[in-house]
């Protein structure tokens, strides 16, 4: 298991099968860690952020290692913009709203072509 561990691992996040398939593919081909879920809310389960723990404790109890399955690390995270529920900004935010997440680079993808999301 150390091996995978030292791995570059990615988080990739989208409602489509098909892109899911895709990115773990292309990633997992350059020796990449890949970990795929379909929505917003189970990266942030993935990465062990609990928001009402966000909001009231400091940052002394990471949030990423405070629930039950083990500690993750994520070195990237790729992630649709359009989502039903939460948007990939709306995943952005949360992730930077974290102190133990906000480090963590994030990469928005999208095939619309709407500029406003794009500056945004």
């Amino acid at each position: 298991m150390a091996a995978a561990e030292s791995q570059f691992h990615v988080l990739a996040v989208d409602d489509s099968l098909i892109d899911r398939k895709l990115i773990e593919k292309l990633l997992k081909t350059s020796s990449y860690q890949v970990t795929t879920v379909d929505s917003g809310s189970k990266a942030l389960e993935f990465l062990g952020f609990r928001e009402e723990e966000e909001q009231s404790s400091s940052s002394d109890s990471p949030s990423v290692s405070s629930n039950n399955h083990q500690e993750v690390e994520v070195n990237l995270i790729i992630t649709d913009y359009c989502m039903p529920g939460m948007t990939g900004y709306d995943l952005l935010k949360k992730i930077k709203e974290s102190s133990s997440l906000r480090n963590i680079p994030v990469v928005i993808m999208s095939s619309e072509n709407v500029p406003s999301r794009i500056s945004r």
